[in-house]
């Protein structure tokens, strides 16, 4: 198997006051390379390790599925998961604000990874899908591409989305499972399946480009790793 790299980072955000480490995944023969596309992902630490996405990100380019890339894993502290990554959350502003204004001009800095929108797809899981989704919606020359596995879509992000006069610049792949019917949160319990399908349809009557799938499974790990290679395929797969 060829060399893949994982370096560390610390991010002293002014505005979180405080200090992240963030963990960036270089692909395979990343030494030879410039321009690469990123992938950020929110509960990073979580994606390398419960998602394997690093496991199956390198299996899939050493297979020549898909083009290298490289992935910024951010981490959270759980007790303020819901302030960062909630658009009811009192530091979600902060945090949309360190990712833009500190975390990717650190990367971009000292990584080959491109500085054009196309090339940056911002994601996460749950609350994870609800930040990134509304990181785009707030920064669109930045931000063009969400990953969202089972999306914790609440009606303040509904609401953002209806605001915007046009989002036929955004593509977005939406994921869930049909057992995530009453999903217990911190915002009590929430029928993910039903905001995910209103989700859609107001991303589409926005002009939003939207892929969707539902199939069986949960709100775990288990299911977000198994589809993982799909939503990889679609950013990151090789055009023939």
């Amino acid at each position: 198997m060829a060399k893949r790299t994982i370096k560390k980072e610390l991010v002293t955000s002014r505005f979180l006051d405080e200090t992240k480490e963030i963990l960036v995944y270089l692909p395979p023969g990343h030494e030879a390379l410039s321009n690469l596309p990123m992938l950020v992902l929110h509960d990073g630490p979580d994606y390398f390790n419960l998602g394997r996405i690093v496991t199956q990100a390198t299996s899939l380019i050493e297979a020549g599925e898909l083009k290298p890339f490289v992935m910024v894993a951010i981490p959270v502290n759980k007790e303020r998961r819901t302030s960062e990554y909630s658009p009811a959350g009192q530091r979600q502003p902060y945090h949309i604000r360190m990712v833009i204004e500190e975390l990717l001009p650190l990367v971009r800095e000292r990584y080959p990874v491109s500085q054009e929108r196309e090339d940056l797809v911002i994601g996460g899981s749950s609350l994870g899908g609800t930040v990134s989704l509304h990181l785009a919606l707030q920064h669109p020359t930045v931000c063009s591409q969400v990953l969202s596995q089972s999306g914790a879509f609440l009606q303040q992000t509904i609401d953002e989305v209806m605001r915007q006069p046009s989002l036929s610049h955004l593509r977005v792949y939406q994921s869930i499972g049909l057992s995530e019917t009453a999903v217990p949160t911190h915002m009590g319990t929430l029928d993910l399946v039903a905001r995910n399908r209103e989700m859609k349809q107001h991303l589409q009557e926005q002009g939003a480009q939207v892929i969707y799938h539902e199939e069986e499974g949960d709100h775990t790990w288990g299911f977000w790793q198994r589809e993982l290679p799909r939503a990889l395929r679609l950013f990151f797969g090789k055009v023939e």
